[in-house]
């Protein structure tokens, strides 16, 4: 903002008066035009330079904000990674110890079985189509109802899914047993 903008915003701080009902100020001709002109040019200049700044600090918060806790995130993940660790310990010695509880927080686990898992919807919509599965076919496969009608089994070492008349589904992979833990403070 130059010295002249700076100049005409001290004339603008007492709007009131020229909104008042006995003063009140009106546009009258070209000068009075041009200094409502002057005035708004300088009011619209200050807005940028408070946008601009506020912007900055705003970038500047946003930096320190992700600086702050970049280490606090790290320092979640060491300390939930080891929990895991000791829960897993505690798991092997005795499969019952699914939640371990202290007065600051708990562990929990939860065991999923192996279950058969779409990997290609079109390959699976194939097989469904071939084999006159056409109750599991919506717009695309029913798969909440369909997978249910699936087995696992092992074939040479590989597990893979089949349907009841021991055919291999293709499109449809194996998704291996897992524990997840979750933490709660």
């Amino acid at each position: 903002m130059n010295a002249l903008q700076q100049f005409e915003l001290m004339e603008v701080v007492d709007i009131e008066t020229l909104e008042s009902t006995e003063n009140k100020f009106e546009i009258t001709d070209l000068d009075s035009l041009n200094w409502v002109f002057r005035k708004l040019a300088a009011l619209k200049t200050k807005e940028k330079e408070i946008k601009q700044l506020a912007n900055v600090e705003r970038d500047r918060i946003s930096q320190w904000e992700k600086g702050e806790l970049s280490s606090i995130t790290n320092s979640t993940s060491f300390f939930e990674a080891l929990i895991q660790k000791y829960h897993s310990g505690k798991l092997a010695e005795d499969p019952k110890a699914k939640t371990i509880s202290t007065p600051y927080g708990k562990s929990k686990t939860r065991a999923s079985k192996e279950a058969a898992e779409k990997a290609d919807e079109e390959k699976l919509l194939d097989y469904v189509l071939e084999n006159g599965l056409d109750e599991f076919v919506k717009q695309s496969v029913k798969w909440a109802d369909v997978k249910k009608t699936f087995k696992i089994v092992d074939i040479s070492g590989e597990k893979v899914v089949v349907d009841d008349n021991g055919q291999i589904v293709p499109g449809v992979a194996v998704k291996p047993a897992s524990i997840s833990y979750s933490v709660e403070v």
